[in-house]
């Protein structure tokens, strides 16, 4: 049976789609929660910077030459369309998402965010009045050694609890160290 008191909202940032796996792990975290509060995700996905992109990818086509790509070999690229894929990837994100999670029978919503992900997160924690942070990403170990991962400016910048996930692999494979998160370092 279904809480039907106040809402208990938490604002889960992602990097990409939640896997069935992914949403399975966020919802069982809330279950056996001891009030007649309901549960309710908001579900932000970052929407990838266009120019960014491009930019990376063909500085990977001239990785280890030495030589830089003339402006001729990008001029023929429409940033314009490469932002409109990288908004619909996101978009199609969000709604994998919301439909995992709603499968799962919890109430979401979500939005997809331009702003730096962690502004976005801070933003909807303040608006929702979330009681707590979920932000689920795959393993990024240099940023997080040098504390400069989205969970570490995350929990500078909140006064509510915050949780980092691995993307695409259980609590128990986390914390067993047999997956490819930070455990298996």
């Amino acid at each position: 049976m279904a809480a039907t008191g106040p809402t208990y909202d938490v604002v889960l940032l992602a990097e990409q789609a939640l896997s069935e796996v992914d949403a399975q792990e966020v919802i069982a975290l809330h279950e056996e929660l001891e009030t007649d509060q309901r549960v309710k995700y908001h579900v932000l996905i970052p929407v990838e910077d266009a120019a960014a992109r491009v930019e990376a990818t063909l500085g990977a086509l001239g990785a280890g030459e030495n030589v830089a790509i003339p402006s001729y070999a990008y001029s023929d690229l429409d940033i314009a369309e490469v932002r409109e894929e990288c908004l619909q990837r996101s978009k199609d994100a969000l709604a994998t998402s919301l439909e995992l999670l709603r499968a799962g029978g919890v109430e979401a919503e979500g939005t997809t965010v331009e702003e730096p992900p962690i502004s976005a997160l801070v933003s909807a924690i303040t608006t929702t009045d979330g009681r707590e942070a979920i932000i689920l990403t795959r393993p990024h170990l240099v940023a997080e050694f040098f504390h400069l991962d989205w969970t570490s400016k995350a929990r500078r910048k909140l006064d509510v609890p915050v949780l980092h996930l691995l993307e695409h692999e259980s609590i128990v494979e986390q914390s067993a160290g047999g997956g490819e998160g930070i455990s298996g370092v």
